[in-house]
């Protein structure tokens, strides 16, 4: 595959990390999930954060797959782009 489109695919999963990252935030705020962006923000990442969320069991009330998602996401788009520097 072409390199350049590797490096397209790993800054949309970059990105797709940090949308999972404000989505737990704003877990934080049950109010909050009645605003049009957040309720963007969930239809974004739901389609894979609810099979990690059936997949991965909870730590008695703490859901853990969001922080396993991301820490996938970013290791799959540092080998896409071959960074090697932090997130």
């Amino acid at each position: 595959m072409s390199e350049d489109f590797l490096q397209f695919i790993g800054w949309l999963l970059r990105i797709l990390g940090y949308l999972i990252v404000a989505r737990a935030l704003t877990s934080w705020f049950p109010d909050a999930r009645r605003h049009p962006i957040v309720q963007l923000l969930y239809q974004i990442t739901d389609p894979i954060m609810v099979p990690a969320s059936r997949l991965i069991p909870r730590i008695g009330m703490i859901d853990i797959s969001p922080m396993i998602v991301i820490i996938l996401l970013f290791a799959i788009s540092r080998q896409l782009t071959g960074d090697t520097g932090g997130f």
